[in-house]
């Protein structure tokens, strides 16, 4: 632990970090995987609060855009599902469970007309997700849970033109993204995350905003939390979707001081492995992997069986490069149980790169 600062949750913090000394930890698997197998509909989406044509949120105003798919209300209308996929994650093994709260930002909310809803979504996600692990915890006293408080990257780009014919063209401003990413923080904390974890960087910048908002509100509040960052490598090109290799998305952002740095999504175990490789030699943090279970079938779908994927991410632990692994899209409970026996007694990579 960093003497002198004053944490928000000096014991669970001062845990987390025994924790990473001693072994390699396991963060929990998909949760869209496991929300679409409810093959929820509208109604259930909107449940009674937002019932149709149902007027709660402002004088006036109505929520008539459909809402299905938007799991981040899912906290809200169905909080028990949301438990219940945390329940599972850890009776499966998981150390640290990520808050269901991807979309929830006031960008990626007003795709649904909701954006003045995003506090009080990312502060009950932390706060299902805070109860599930004290549960947990309650039965297995010995090994304590934490919550990762998930900042994802929004629907927008701040360093891409959405539009071909206008590469100048942007459809938001780091100014934007950081009132943004403040007003998901501020959530996240009110609900009880141990950890912020900016998520799946596709946009070097979109996540500087991000990091800068999350250092704004410690600042406000006089202490702070852990910092996780994880980018997505998009392709076989092996870069972000704005261009850099793991190893210049490392140099970009590791001015943050991260507790660990990682990459999950878009690819398999198999595709992420070299980029990982990168991440463990230079980076002078923990390392963290949450690959997708494969790449997609052609109906989009996931294939990778818990024991392959488990083999592979093994390799990565006996090879010395990763303190953190989990899983992404196409993940369930029995890839996340099948991944914690695979790396079990495994040493975690030792700080300050691979030899």
């Amino acid at each position: 632990m960093s003497h002198g600062v004053r944490w928000l949750h000096p014991r669970r913090v001062e845990a987390l970090h025994e924790a990473l000394a001693q072994r390699i930890l396991v963060i929990d698997g998909a949760m869209g995987t496991l929300i679409q197998q409810h093959g929820f509909a509208e109604a259930d989406y909107r449940g009674e609060r937002f019932a149709e044509g149902y007027d709660r949120l402002a004088p006036g105003e109505r929520v008539a855009r459909d809402l299905r798919g938007n799991n981040d209300l899912l906290n809200l209308t169905r909080p028990d599902i949301i438990a219940g996929i945390h329940r599972a994650y850890l009776e499966a093994g998981a150390d640290l469970v990520e808050t269901n709260t991807f979309n929830a930002t006031s960008i990626s909310q007003a795709d649904y007309g909701l954006q003045h809803l995003a506090r009080e979504l990312n502060r009950e996600g932390a706060r299902i997700a805070r109860e599930a692990c004290d549960a947990t915890e309650a039965s297995t006293p010995g090994q304590p849970r934490f919550v990762i408080g998930v900042v994802g990257p929004t629907s927008r780009t701040a360093s891409i033109s959405p539009d071909v014919n206008d590469p100048g063209f942007r459809n938001t401003s780091f100014d934007e993204l950081r009132r943004a990413y403040a007003d998901a923080t501020h959530g996240l904390i009110e609900g009880g995350a141990d950890v912020v974890m900016v998520e799946t960087v596709f946009d070097t910048l979109n996540a500087k905003a991000a990091l800068y908002a999350i250092e704004e509100v410690f600042d406000d509040l006089s202490a702070r939390l852990p910092v996780m960052v994880s980018g997505t490598i998009t392709d076989a090109s092996g870069r972000t979707l704005s261009g850099q290799t793991a190893e210049a998305f490392h140099v970009s952002l590791m001015h943050a001081r991260p507790l660990a740095i990682g990459l999950n999504c878009a690819l398999g175990a198999r595709e992420l492995r070299p980029h990982v490789e990168t991440l463990a030699r230079v980076a002078q943090c923990h390392v963290s992997a949450h690959p997708n279970a494969g790449l997609p079938n052609a109906f989009g779908g996931y294939d990778q069986a818990p024991d392959e994927m488990a083999t592979m991410l093994k390799e990565f632990a006996t090879a010395g490069l990763v303190n953190l692994v989990g899983g992404c899209c196409g993940t369930t409970p029995d890839h996340i149980r099948a991944i914690a026996d695979a790396v079990s007694g495994v040493a975690p990579r030792r700080q300050g790169g691979v030899e």
